[in-house]
């Protein structure tokens, strides 16, 4: 029997959360003030201390696909969002390297230009059809992050169609394969975004803070900045694993969940 799609997303997830990083751009910038650029040498030393410390970085297609067998207790999600040209030239590289997957995070209808939507920062190329194509064909993960990144929460039921189902289309048939992903621009979500990205067929959905509707259309997700070493991200670790225990606690069984009414 299908789940209730009225139930909250967290009713129909795993309790635990695995630990997934979200990055962005990989580069070397001086200007950055949202603080949303790693240089490729620390890039290079986050993935040595993964490596160090016997964990895998996967994308999270692979990381959900381990932990519905059991088997994701040394596995580490590795998200990059916005889909910067940067991540071909200097994480990709990085990853085989060390044998690891990712996820990247693209925004069809903005392929090939520049992030418009940092006012303050810096201009950035994103990722060209072709790069994306290419990608998808050697194993990376591709996933959406709506149309042109605009944030869901607030939107009209029509433009969450657009934003969700219309840009895992437009993936789809660029890729010519399927696209089970979705990252909600900026991190801002709510009950019926994920809503509409459960209804639009995707898998899984990233957010970035652990809240009441941490599940699996709400994954949380782990910032790391230029900053993280080797201790900085073993702190993180730990964090998130106390913070994933509170959000459980806090998660309603299916049942008290369906006392929400309409």
């Amino acid at each position: 029997m299908d789940a209730d799609p009225r139930l909250p997303a967290q009713a129909l997830a795993p309790r635990l959360a695995p630990w997934i990083l979200m990055y962005h751009s990989v580069a070397e910038e001086d200007e950055d003030p949202y603080l949303l650029t790693v240089g490729p040498e620390r890039f290079a030393e986050q993935m040595d201390w993964l490596h160090r410390t016997g964990r895998r970085g996967v994308s999270v297609r692979e990381l959900l696909a381990a932990q519905a067998r059991g088997r994701e207790s040394r596995l580490v999600g590795l998200t990059f969002d916005d889909g910067y040209a940067d991540f071909a030239r200097h994480a990709v590289p990085v990853l085989r390297a060390h044998g690891f997957t990712a996820t990247a995070y693209v925004v069809p209808d903005l392929l090939g230009t520049e992030n418009g939507w940092d006012v303050e920062g810096p201009r950035k190329k994103l990722l060209t059809v072709d790069q994306v194509t290419e990608l998808a064909a050697s194993g990376w993960e591709i996933g959406s992050h709506g149309l042109g990144h605009q944030a869901l929460p607030g939107l009209s039921e029509a433009a969450l169609l657009r934003q969700t189902r219309g840009s895992r289309r437009a993936l789809e048939d660029l890729i010519d394969g399927p696209v089970t992903g979705f990252c909600y621009p900026y991190g801002a979500v709510d009950l019926p975004a994920t809503r509409a990205v459960r209804e639009a067929g995707y898998d899984y959905a990233c957010a970035i803070e652990h809240s009441s509707l941490t599940g699996r259309w709400a994954l949380p997700r782990c910032y790391v900045g230029d900053r993280d070493g080797a201790w900085r991200l073993r702190a993180k670790h730990g964090r998130h694993r106390w913070r994933d225990a509170v959000t459980g606690l806090r998660w309603a069984p299916p049942r008290a969940a369906a006392g929400e009414r309409r």
